[in-house]
């Protein structure tokens, strides 16, 4: 986040598009619903499913899953066009605007009802409360993310920022919002295939050269795997061993049969968890670790809160920490990892991580501090790219090109599958499907079709289907539900039993290389338990 989760309530108007905030955030859920309800802050939701915000909303545009580099190519269509956008700004502080202007142009509220299904007058108002608000937010999640063209989507939300000058002050921003509990931490750390800790491109000759010599080791140039790549090279056989921490990739992971084969096929497989997960049942080691209580070191939250967290019990049996397992291992490998504790390995991180290179453990205290903080006397930053100091030097437009998602409805598979979260039920369900509370407000998970759909095709509430995409196919129940439009089937992916992942996409973004979870194209029919399939 460019901003802060406190900074939210600072907004006159807050865009949210790709998340269903109340139930996969809560906590900024709630955030929301007060700005909206008792400081009367406007809210715009776009979402293809008709979420529970929206009963706060101001105004809800509904496009189809996939368009929304479509619908925000138009929002930038009509802000320029009526003169909205900030032309100080844009001139002085931004570069690529005239690529953005071209790219745009064809995007009319007309054309974009057309391709999209949001009514042009809707799309008009949005556009016009978030350019003429004094001050406006944009959040997203993952629904704007997890497509074959989700940097694009994340690109034109920039776009829409940089050109009302709504980034760089109170109240504005591009807000992501993390999908789990420390990936902004990890990310941090250099848990992605091509950076080192602190965003460090592993391709500079000079980054490589600093992190060999701090750490006495070789260290490759070449960008890494993803996830979804490292399915791919297992299947192949390129990749012949996998390490897996704190994840279940076959419950989260697209084209789960594939992923299966995949693992099924690799020499040498370690999970390392707290519990034994679908993944850690294929495993040849599975190494018990510790949960968030019963270890020290900190976190970073979506905001670039960094936390100190501190163990609240010991752990049973032989659990771990995490860092003592992997620095075990490494000894026992020839490469000596001597730590003491989790705070002498934050030591080493401030010291080659230039953002973190202020924070000590005594100064984050209760509170945190917001990263960048590059040095001991600097109070940490709340809010990004202030008095229009982007960081890259200036902010850079970008034009893009709509294109249609990865796979579109036809005859064989008429529906478009669409996947999300549950309030009660968090990722793989690896911790919630074990809290009996949890699972008595939510058991199973439905496929929600629009009742519409469900009587064309003779579906009563609460039937049994199977629904069947390209890839696989799952058996569940199905639930009216006219929150989804027609020829949308949406399903939480939390269930091993009904795992709707056999059923994505795993086509990649270029870029990002996130796969398309949000648009599948699938048909559904009526399914007799008991019957063979």
């Amino acid at each position: 986040m460019t901003n802060t989760i406190g900074d939210l309530a600072e907004a006159d108007v807050i865009l949210v598009t790709g998340s269903n905030t109340t139930e996969t955030h809560p906590v900024i859920g709630m955030r929301l619903r007060q700005a909206a309800r008792y400081k009367g802050k406007k809210i715009i939701v776009v979402d293809p499913r008709k979420i529970d915000l929206t009963e706060e909303a101001t105004l809800f545009l509904q496009p189809k899953p996939g368009f929304d580099s479509a619908w925000l190519n138009g929002m930038a269509h009509i802000i320029i066009k009526e003169g909205l956008y900030n032309k100080e700004f844009v001139e002085k502080y931004t570069e690529g605007f005239e690529n953005v202007k071209e790219a745009v142009e064809k995007f009319t509220p007309e054309y974009v009802e057309e391709l999209t299904g949001i009514k042009k007058e809707d799309l008009i108002k949005a556009a016009k409360m978030y350019a003429t608000a004094k001050k406006a937010a944009i959040i997203y999640c993952m629904g704007i993310t997890q497509h074959s063209k989700g940097t694009d989507n994340v690109k034109a939300i920039s776009n829409l920022a940089l050109i009302c000058r709504h980034l760089g002050k109170e109240g504005t921003g591009v807000n992501p919002l993390r999908g789990q509990n420390n990936v902004q931490g990890a990310c941090d750390m250099g848990g992605l295939p091509n950076v080192y800790p602190g965003y460090q491109n592993v391709t500079v000759q000079a980054n490589k050269e600093k992190f060999e010599s701090f750490w006495n080791a070789k260290l490759s140039d070449k960008v890494g795997l993803t996830v979804v790549e490292m399915s791919h090279a297992a299947l192949e056989g390129s990749l012949k061993a996998l390490y897996i921490m704190g994840e279940n990739p076959l419950i989260t992971d697209p084209d789960l049969e594939h992923v299966e084969e995949a693992f099924k096929k690799l020499e040498f497989l370690v999970v390392q968890d707290i519990f034994l997960t679908e993944t850690a049942r294929l495993a040849h080691v599975v190494l018990p670790a510790a949960s968030f209580a019963e270890k020290d070191g900190t976190v970073a939250n979506t905001e670039r809160r960094v936390q100190l967290m501190r163990k609240a019990v010991e752990s049973p049996g032989e659990a771990k920490q995490d860092w003592w397992i992997v620095a075990e291992i490494a000894k026992r490998m020839g490469y000596p990892m001597e730590y003491a504790s989790a705070e002498e390995i934050f030591e080493e991180i401030r010291k080659v991580t230039p953002q973190y290179a202020g924070i000590t453990y005594k100064r984050l205290g209760l509170t945190g501090i917001h990263w960048p903080c590059p040095t001991e006397d600097h109070p940490g930053t709340p809010i990004l790219h202030r008095d229009g100091k982007i960081t890259r030097g200036k902010g850079l437009l970008v034009g893009i090109q709509f294109r249609q998602p990865a796979e579109s409805p036809d005859k064989e598979y008429p529906f478009i599958l669409t996947t999300g979260r549950d309030y009660y039920q968090y990722h793989s369900g690896t911790m919630t499907r074990k809290a009996w509370i949890l699972n008595n407000y939510c058991p199973e998970s439905f496929a929600e079709i629009n009742p519409e759909d469900a009587k064309a095709l003779n579906l009563t509430d609460g039937d049994w289907v199977k629904i069947t995409s390209r890839r696989g196919h799952v058996i569940v129940r199905v639930k009216y539900a006219d929150r989804v439009p027609k020829g949308v089937i949406f399903k939480r992916f939390h269930f091993a039993e009904a795992a709707i992942n056999k059923l994505t996409n795993p086509i990649l973004d270029p870029e990002s290389k996130i796969p398309e979870f949000k648009v599948s194209a699938v048909r559904i029919e009526k399914f007799e338990k008991g019957k063979a399939i």
